[in-house]
């Protein structure tokens, strides 16, 4: 299948999860193109998909040379503190902010403020980067001085696995603690956002609240 038809399947079932969940507002769908080329990413471009996401900076460096199209950048991999003066004026979203020591980096370097989502990690795995859910309350507050950090909301990634109850218990702890962090009233943590939900489950995600879902297989394949 071709990417439009992809981008025109999946937009039908982000439809049907909306209304499953009585939802009427957005969510924006971006298309993750670590594993494929700028000519790829220019197809899902032409379909109508305006929101990329990169998870390296050498890839995000090569897609940005090669398209000159009106695009929004998220990047939505670990970001090293020594590469925050060489990605920050690059991207419009960060998803992947996990410390003190990438805030005071991104604090010191910006001229702007940065939209990020602070990663979480719900699932508790050691295997995925984030802040313990206990933790991220007493972080947002450490952030409320940071004027060129604007946190939009919180991101996690799920368990990978085929148990739907643990995946939507993942998405419903974010939730909570999405509310949590908006309930502080800290004016640059407006925090209205979830960021969750991949292919694999991007509709139990919508289901539980998801406004950004970051889908890469389904949509535009992988090693193209």
């Amino acid at each position: 299948m071709t990417v439009k038809q992809n981008y025109e399947r999946i937009s039908e079932q982000i439809n049907a999860a909306k209304a499953r969940a009585n939802r009427n507002d957005e969510v924006t769908l971006i298309a993750v193109t670590k594993q494929v080329s700028a000519d790829v990413a220019k197809e899902a471009i032409a379909a109508g998909i305006h929101q990329l996401g990169e998870n390296r900076f050498e890839g995000l460096q090569d897609k940005q040379d090669q398209i000159q199209s009106d695009v929004v950048w998220h990047f939505i991999g670990s970001l090293q503190t020594r590469k925050v003066k060489d990605i920050i004026h690059t991207i419009d979203y960060l998803h992947s902010l996990d410390r003190l020591s990438l805030a005071e980096e991104i604090q010191k370097r910006a001229t702007v403020p940065l939209k990020c989502f602070l990663q979480v990690n719900v699932s508790g795995e050691e295997s995925k980067h984030g802040i313990a859910p206990g933790d991220v309350i007493d972080f947002a507050r450490q952030l409320s001085e940071f004027d060129k950090i604007q946190v939009v909301g919180l991101m996690t990634m799920a368990p990978f696995t085929e148990d739907e109850g643990m995946i939507r218990s993942s998405f419903k702890g974010l939730k909570q603690l999405q509310e949590k962090v908006q309930n502080l009233h800290i004016t640059n943590i407006p925090c209205s956002e979830l960021s969750m939900g991949m292919s694999n489950d991007f509709e139990i995600a919508i289901e539980e609240g998801a406004t950004f879902i970051r889908i890469g297989t389904d949509l535009v394949g992988k090693g193209r």
